[in-house]
């Protein structure tokens, strides 16, 4: 068996052996050969082995089978190779992914533009304006807002569920997990440190006496720079792409999403989930986990 495909439950749902042999048989049906069930954590996350099968056109077919068996339950399917299914650099996006909130949309609450600042967020987030002319628009509504509001703001940060397992148990394994967001440093800086990132990349803010001018320095890191960081990082670490792992929601995140070894469009804005190769609409982070073989009881905080 060449290839795995691995059916995962969200926190509120769980799934059964038979849902697990609709798959199976959907794959058998188009002529793949179908391994043993492995289930990576009771209930939640299963392997299904199979061989003979492109990964996208396994994946596509368990989606329809379940869907078609109305299972009851919401699954996420990741389908790849099994070769390299484990991941030794991690690239995250930040806002979104690995914290809940924008942090951009939460500075504009301290103006009164908070609505204004996120609608033009979410038109970049979906790829329908420039990302470099959004954050020098948005960061411009925030001249004269006075630096200490940053530790403030700071106190809303919640971090996304999974993502302290993420980075832990990648870490604890070896892998190389970095922060790369078209965020601000401010923020990343203190993600970083939060969960125990490797290294950080962001925007700066322009800060004069204490207060924010409304103007980013440049360069302003944007789609492409995610790129290539993810492509400077593995190249450092002399980690093969097919070793690599990307994961975020935005359209300035989708160029790394398709060049990783495996890019995760993770509860992405629908131009995103609809060109990665991997998503996951409905579970938490660990999802990125159970998609590289780890079993629940080897998760790390």
């Amino acid at each position: 068996m060449n290839a795995v495909a691995t059916l995962i439950a969200p926190r509120t749902a769980t799934f059964d052996e038979s849902a697990v042999q609709t798959a199976k048989a959907a794959l058998v049906a188009l002529g793949a050969d179908a391994g043993a069930p492995d289930w990576l954590a009771p209930g939640t996350a299963c392997d299904l082995p199979f061989g003979n099968l492109a990964p996208e056109q396994a994946e596509a077919a368990i989606r329809h089978a379940l869907a078609s068996a109305g299972t009851g339950a919401v699954l996420d399917i990741v389908a790849q190779p099994a070769a390299t299914r484990r991941k030794r650099l991690l690239v995250a996006d930040m806002e979104s992914t690995i914290i809940e909130q924008e942090m951009l949309d939460e500075l504009g609450d301290y103006v009164g533009l908070k609505d204004h600042i996120a609608a033009i967020t979410a038109r970049a987030m979906n790829g329908e304006i420039d990302f470099k002319d959004a954050v020098r628009e948005r960061v411009a509504l925030l001249k004269g807002l006075k630096e200490t509001v940053i530790d403030e703001v700071w106190q809303r940060a919640t971090l996304m569920p999974g993502a302290a397992q993420l980075v832990g148990t990648m870490r604890a394994n070896g892998a190389v997990c970095v922060l790369v967001s078209g965020g601000f440093r401010c923020f990343t800086g203190r993600v970083r440190s939060w969960i125990g990132f490797d290294d950080d990349r962001g925007n700066e803010l322009e800060v004069v006496d204490g207060v924010m001018t409304g103007k980013v320095i440049e360069p302003i890191l944007d789609k492409d720079s995610k790129l290539q960081a993810l492509m400077a990082y593995a190249g450092e670490h002399r980690v093969p792409v097919a070793e690599t792992m990307a994961v975020g929601d935005g359209a300035n995140d989708l160029p790394m999403l398709l060049a990783a070894g495996l890019g995760v469009a993770f509860h992405a804005k629908a131009v995103v989930a609809a060109e990665a190769r991997a998503r996951v609409d409905h579970g938490d982070l660990t999802a990125l986990l159970y998609a590289q073989g780890y079993r629940a009881t080897e998760f790390v905080n």
